[in-house]
């Protein structure tokens, strides 16, 4: 039998438990990179690094941060980003993003359900509105491995909702809006290095729908870079069909070491 890519699996479980902002910058700042998952785990566990206030939330986030992150592989930039002190704000677009290789269903909600309301001026954002999106995760590729109970489906609309507010895309609290969203240079800068990697095309990097999940059109990343080119920050040139963009490094992980260096 194939086994499932982790990947496409829906875990309601991730996804009610929230971000984990806070803790999951606390632990990665703390990681030691020489050691395995297991070691780390237990060591924050043991010492309680990430400020839990009981030992089923503790334990509950051992979990979440199990089955999301690779610190020692794929998730590395990320911890190295943790341990060079950004500050909360910058880091939690990378954050964002790297949570969304491992969790399908928030990374669907942000490019396919929030991203067209934000487009089309919604105001008014409530958990019952996601309920038609959420039963059909399955039509775009998610795979959910037990079906939800009316309770489950609620309490998966109202983590979706509660992880925008944690990065800053909504706020609110029962009935959630769209804030004024901004990436902030560092956040961008380190994106750019992500998706130049697997999309080393600059137009198609600008084009590309992982921009969606900051409420990004391309228009909207075309006048950053023309910015951040006005600044020597990067150098991006445009003349009709012919597109530059050279990065000051050639990876996002070098890119995270230099700014842990």
């Amino acid at each position: 039998m194939k086994s499932v890519s982790r990947a496409n699996v829906v875990s309601s479980f991730t996804i009610i438990k929230g971000a984990m902002v806070e803790e999951t910058f606390s632990a990665l700042a703390a990681w030691d990179l020489d050691q395995t998952k297991r070691q780390n785990l237990d060591h924050i566990r043991d010492l309680n690094l990430v400020a839990a206030k009981s030992q089923t939330w503790l334990r509950d986030i051992g979990r979440v941060l199990s089955r999301r992150f690779d610190p020692a592989g794929k998730d590395r930039p990320l911890a190295l980003l943790a341990k060079a002190a950004w500050s909360l704000d910058a880091w939690k677009p990378a954050l964002l993003w790297h949570i969304t290789r491992e969790e399908f269903l928030f990374r669907d909600f942000l490019i396919n359900w929030l991203f067209p309301a934000w487009r089309e001026g919604v105001h008014r954002l409530r958990p019952e509105d996601l309920y038609e999106f959420l039963r059909s995760v399955p039509k775009r590729g998610g795979v959910i491995q037990r079906q939800w109970s009316e309770k489950t489906l609620r309490r998966v609309a109202v983590g979706l909702l509660g992880m925008a507010s944690s990065f800053g895309l909504v706020r609110g609290s029962t009935v959630r809006t769209f804030a004024s969203y901004h990436l902030p240079d560092p956040s961008f800068l380190y994106l750019l290095h992500v998706l130049h990697e697997s999309q080393p095309n600059p137009r198609r990097l600008i084009e590309s729908q992982e921009w969606k999940m900051f409420l990004m059109e391309p228009s909207d990343v075309e006048r950053e870079l023309l910015r951040l080119h006005q600044f020597r920050a990067l150098n991006y040139e445009a003349a009709g069909t012919i597109v530059q963009l050279t990065l000051p490094f050639r990876t996002a992980l070098d890119y995270a070491g230099s700014m842990a260096a």
